[in-house]
């Protein structure tokens, strides 16, 4: 499979770099020397410093999101926490822990701490990040629970379809749910989610006209894992592309257990499920598990523009400016977009 070395300069719009950029700086240079024109880092590490110089260095800045994390919460607030089909809380799958995204008091914490991120900071935009069910999809065997059966998730099912719910207690419900209304549930369970790319949008379109809604996301395709994305995650492509305006799909081919090729086979399968939207993947530099080279480091990063992708990031920062050999892939491979 040959590897593109050349793009055409209207093609590339985005060169970014995920996570905090201080360790290029402590190395001396500035961002745009290397051919980045974009910072997407957590909204809690951004500041004042970063916003003056960013620009300072002709870069954009996208706040990261961690829409349905609900780690630190739900110990707090109990009634937050998902229930799985035996009707126990679900356990922190490895590093991630989720949260019943029909808590209404959860999401009133996340849209006031949007709406105070977009009040401090004049960013360019929003990637909403953690937007599924409770689960882990990172890793070669993902962890795929069936959730949420709390009384706020089974009421909500209720309204939103008129089925009434029956059975002896949350494990008869989920099975009478699972048995007789699959499809429904699964209908619902999007929607859910994508009703919180809608609030965002509405948010991000009053606070700051103009700035983008960005998704970062499983890059699981309709097959994978018995069609887990859409089935467990709740990630339906028709619904969030009505609300979002850059896809950024996942494909940490490393993490994954997949092959570098992988990620060009993924965006350009992608290009043609969302045809009217920017894709900006976000490829893995960092060597977890196992070492990522920096020769594979350029072919991700190449497939990253793969099919209609018009930009590119890579995970992360800090992984690439711990080692030399990276640094010098990312600034040939950005410079070669720019010409």
């Amino acid at each position: 499979m040959l590897i593109p070395t050349t793009f055409a300069s209207a093609q590339v719009e985005i060169r970014g770099v995920y996570g905090h950029p201080q360790g290029l700086w402590d190395k001396g240079f500035r961002l745009d020397s290397l051919g980045v024109n974009a910072i997407f880092l957590h909204d809690k590490s951004i500041s004042a410093e970063l916003m003056k110089r960013a620009r300072n260095e002709n870069v954009k800045v996208f706040a990261e999101f961690a829409t349905l994390n609900g780690k630190g919460y739900v110990e707090n607030h109990p009634e937050a926490w998902a229930i799985d089909s035996s009707g126990k809380k679900v356990q922190s799958a490895t590093w991630f822990m989720g949260v019943c995204p029909s808590d209404p008091v959860f999401r009133k914490h996340r849209t006031d701490a949007l709406k105070k991120l977009l009040s401090d900071f004049d960013v360019d935009g929003v990637w909403m990040d953690y937007v599924h069910w409770h689960a882990q999809f990172e890793d070669p065997d993902p962890i795929l629970p069936e959730t949420c059966f709390c009384n706020k998730c089974t009421s909500g099912f209720e309204k939103h379809t008129g089925i009434t719910v029956s059975g002896n207690g949350i494990p008869g419900k989920a099975r009478f749910i699972l048995n007789r209304h699959e499809v429904a549930w699964r209908e619902w369970r999007a929607s859910v989610i994508a009703n919180w790319a809608a609030e965002f949008r509405q948010i991000i379109s009053k606070e700051k006209p103009g700035a983008l809604l960005g998704l970062y996301h499983c890059p699981w395709n309709d097959e994978d894992f018995n069609g887990a994305r859409y089935r467990i995650l709740g990630l339906d492509y028709n619904k969030l592309e009505k609300e979002v305006d850059v896809f950024s799909p996942m494909v940490y081919h490393n993490r994954m257990g997949r092959k570098a090729e992988w990620v060009k086979e993924n965006i350009e399968w992608f290009s043609k499920i969302v045809p009217n939207k920017k894709i900006w993947p976000i490829v893995q530099a960092s060597n977890e598990p196992a070492n990522v080279s920096a020769k594979e480091f350029e072919k991700v990063l190449r497939y990253g523009l793969s099919g209609r992708a018009t930009g590119v990031m890579m995970f992360t920062t800090y992984a690439v400016a711990g080692e030399p050999a990276k640094i010098e892939v990312l600034k040939k491979v950005y410079h070669s977009t720019m010409q």
